[in-house]
């Protein structure tokens, strides 16, 4: 007996595939490992180290109600999970793999993809080596974040 598929169930197979391919595309980069900048020595705190850069250069695109690329990252559960692309924003214990890292240290091939975007740097300043390895360093250690501690963008500068 042959089955024949439903109108229904060919429209629901054509929104999966095409979601799932569009999440993909947007964490589909070559990555250059050697463009990313060696995490710190030294223990980070948070509050001190990290929420300020978060802060300074990424919390007002990444944050509000209409969080660009889907990407918030006001609070630890949502910069861990990342935006509307399938791939995490940052993978515990492991900076380098960690897309947040690939972006603000631009490793990536596609300078689309750059944070902050070079043409937003003067409200919006990059990171330097040394805070990406904080950044690096903070995620190695285990991203750990106070609970309950929602960020709040900077104003620029």
């Amino acid at each position: 007996m042959k089955r024949r598929s439903s109108p229904r169930s060919l429209q629901f197979c054509f929104a999966a595939l095409v979601s799932l391919s569009a999440s993909a595309v947007a964490a589909d980069f070559k990555v250059d490992a050697s463009k990313i900048p060696e995490a710190s020595k030294k223990t980070v705190d948070f509050v001190k180290d990290i929420q300020p850069l978060f802060e300074a250069s990424c919390v007002k695109c990444h944050g509000g109600e209409k969080p660009k690329h889907g990407y918030s990252m006001e609070t630890r559960e949502a910069t861990v999970k990342g935006g509307k692309s399938t791939t995490p924003g940052l993978v515990e214990g492991a900076s380098a793999k960690s897309l947040i890292v690939q972006l603000i240290a631009e490793a990536v091939d596609d300078p689309d993809y750059f944070m902050p975007p070079p043409d937003n740097r003067e409200k919006y300043p990059a990171l330097t080596k040394e805070q990406i390895g904080l950044v690096r360093a903070w995620i190695d250690q285990g991203a750990k974040w106070p609970s309950g501690l929602t960020l709040k963008a900077a104003k620029p500068k």
